[in-house]
């Protein structure tokens, strides 16, 4: 069985710090798994410019120049993590037999790609990176990330667990993940959905030898809450029981106002009057601005617009 022509994508947001020691830990690795017969001898890295406001793009054109076998991409703006992925993978579709993505930062262990290619060759044609345990972050980290998962798959979202955006993909998966023209992109929801035959290689996340991380808790947040709207409507849900709740506390109350009218008990109060008023003007404003969320991204899906341009690429 003849190796694999594998493409390696990096997308790279104000990675300026870090990318020159990136690209030599790569080329390493990647001479040494060309010898060892696991990927074919013309396999490639391309790196995926995401609009950075440093020297980011400057540092992959000189990568290009010294060394034939790296891509450079070059996105016109910012269009985020997700949609910069794509772009990378949907330029070279037909030029590769598997691609893997990976962070630019090389926290996901590089040496985890010996068993992905191992995987395929068995016959996997998806293989996720797996974080084999969260020992390393802070407790707050380690707890909020796992509770993600578990909220995300009690949701009906198909996430693996423990998976980040680390993964191989065949050429057969890639094609079909063409088919999924959402704007809104969740890859760790969208790469399960597509099916065919899977498998799992666990690692342990190292530091980050360089530059700061792209994603602090805010970002995660709103990763977070995009995932759970792009693809469940189980929030929805959550509207309308919270609805029937409210219904039901209103007979309440409105069974206390006949009863103290009944009973004589009938003089007006500031707390009687306000705290329902409060509580269901806020409940009514809470639940407008999740359906507002949904309607939100249904006027992003139907406009219709690019999830990426690519400005200009270097060493295809």
């Amino acid at each position: 069985m003849n190796p694999a022509r594998l493409l390696l994508v990096i997308p790279c947001y104000n990675e300026e710090a870090i990318l020159s020691l990136t690209y030599s830990k790569l080329n390493i690795y990647f001479s040494e798994i060309k010898n060892r017969g696991l990927i074919a001898a013309d396999s490639r890295i391309c790196f995926v410019n995401d609009g950075s406001r440093d020297r980011t793009w400057n540092i992959i054109e000189e990568l290009c120049a010294q060394d034939p076998n790296v891509i450079g991409v070059g996105l016109s703006r910012n269009f985020g993590h997700q949609s910069a992925i794509m772009a990378g993978l949907e330029a070279h579709v037909d030029q590769f037999d598997c691609f893997i993505t990976i962070d630019a930062d090389l926290q996901d262990d590089i040496n985890a790609i010996t068993g992905m290619l191992e995987r395929h060759r068995e016959g996997a044609m998806v293989v996720y990176g797996v974080r084999g345990d969260r020992s390393s972050d802070s407790w707050f980290k380690r707890f909020t990330a796992e509770k993600f998962y578990v909220l995300m798959q009690k949701m009906g979202v198909p996430v693996v667990f423990n998976h980040a955006d680390f993964r191989l993909m065949d050429r057969r998966v890639l094609k079909e993940l063409g088919n999924f023209r959402e704007i809104n992109l969740f890859l760790r929801g969208i790469v399960p959905l597509i099916g065919f035959r899977s498998d799992k290689v666990f690692y342990n996340r190292l530091e980050r030898q360089a530059g700061e991380t792209k994603y602090p808790l805010s970002k995660m947040l709103l990763f977070a809450w995009n995932g759970i709207t792009s693809f469940s409507t189980f929030p929805m849900r959550l509207v309308l029981y919270f609805g029937v709740f409210n219904f039901f506390v209103a007979m309440v109350i409105v069974v206390y106002i006949l009863f103290s009218y009944l009973v004589g008990f009938t003089v007006p109060g500031w707390t009687s009057t306000m705290l329902p008023l409060t509580f269901f003007s806020g409940s009514n404003m809470m639940a407008l601005g999740l359906i507002g969320e949904y309607i939100g991204k249904i006027y992003e899906e139907v406009k219709g617009r690019p999830r990426y341009i690519i400005e200009k690429t270097v060493n295809e």
